[in-house]
């Protein structure tokens, strides 16, 4: 089973760009996480009601590697899914790609850990776990 990828497009503004009429790396983080946001929404869950829960996904980990760049004006596709669930951690996985040629520009991951309002590590709501588990593809660390 393949897991479920969301795409979100995104326009590049002149502020994303430096002194070289190209997208600041780390406006890719940034997107990365519009991305995971979308993820959420379309997977029938959202940030803003987990955070109401009293859980919160903190990055441990993020990574990218730059292939191309992105200029001021280009229309760009995040490309986000989920590549492993635990009970208390998640990964996601990301691709930025030009819209006009599907040009791969970036590729990243982020990996979170689930904490609590006291930044305690704490086990991701079992309704969200099963919801993302399940667009992943795999039940793997269940």
């Amino acid at each position: 089973m393949h897991p479920t990828v969301c795409e979100l497009s995104l326009r590049v503004r002149y502020a994303e760009t430096d002194a070289m009429g190209i997208v600041h790396h780390r406006n890719y983080f940034v997107w990365f996480e519009a991305g995971r946001v979308e993820y959420m929404r379309r997977m029938g869950s959202n940030y803003a009601e987990i955070e109401k829960g009293g859980q919160f996904f903190a990055v441990s980990e993020v990574g990218a590697r730059y292939l191309a760049p992105a200029h001021f004006d280009d229309l760009v596709i995040i490309r986000t899914w989920v590549v492993e669930v635990r009970s208390r951690s998640i990964a996601f996985n990301y691709e930025v790609v030009r819209a006009a040629t599907g040009q791969t520009l970036v590729t990243g991951f982020t990996r979170h850990v689930c904490i609590d309002r006291e930044g305690r590590v704490t086990a991701i709501p079992a309704q969200v776990r099963e919801l993302l588990a399940s667009a992943s593809g795999h039940r793997d660390g269940m």
